[in-house]
């Protein structure tokens, strides 16, 4: 099982970035995945997972109407639109996978559960 995230880099306030986890040696389709963070100086924080059912996503109260999460299930990747990044979106973007928990504000809050991460890919806000 393996995970890595891509897309990182340096945005302005307002800006997009895109992010892209990867995921190899198993079916991404069949688990939750999430997106979390951590930036210097901060504990680890969950922003979105999408489940396996339809519609099954979930976010922190943080991103909330600013990034989406989704699916390409050709490509088995999970991707995290971010929009009108702000200052305090700065951190280190890393995917993980559980292959028991179900999408939703729990898995997100205990993010030490997770079964498999990635490599996490740096993003930046800054005028």
């Amino acid at each position: 099982v393996q995970l890595q995230a891509s897309g990182g880099g340096l945005v302005q306030p307002g800006g997009s970035l895109r992010l892209s986890c990867q995921a190899r040696g198993f079916n991404s389709d069949y688990y939750s995945i999430g997106w979390f963070r951590q930036a210097p100086g901060k504990e680890r924080e969950g922003v979105a997972c999408i489940g396996t059912g339809a519609g099954n996503t979930h976010y922190s109260d943080s991103v909330k109407g600013r990034f989406t999460i989704s699916r390409d299930r050709m490509k088995n990747t999970v991707s995290l639109q971010m929009y009108s990044l702000k200052l305090e979106d700065t951190a280190v973007y890393y995917c993980a996978t559980d292959f028991e928990r179900h999408c939703g504000d729990t898995l997100l809050k205990y993010s030490y559960a997770m079964d498999y991460w990635g490599k996490g890919t740096q993003v930046t806000v800054s005028s």
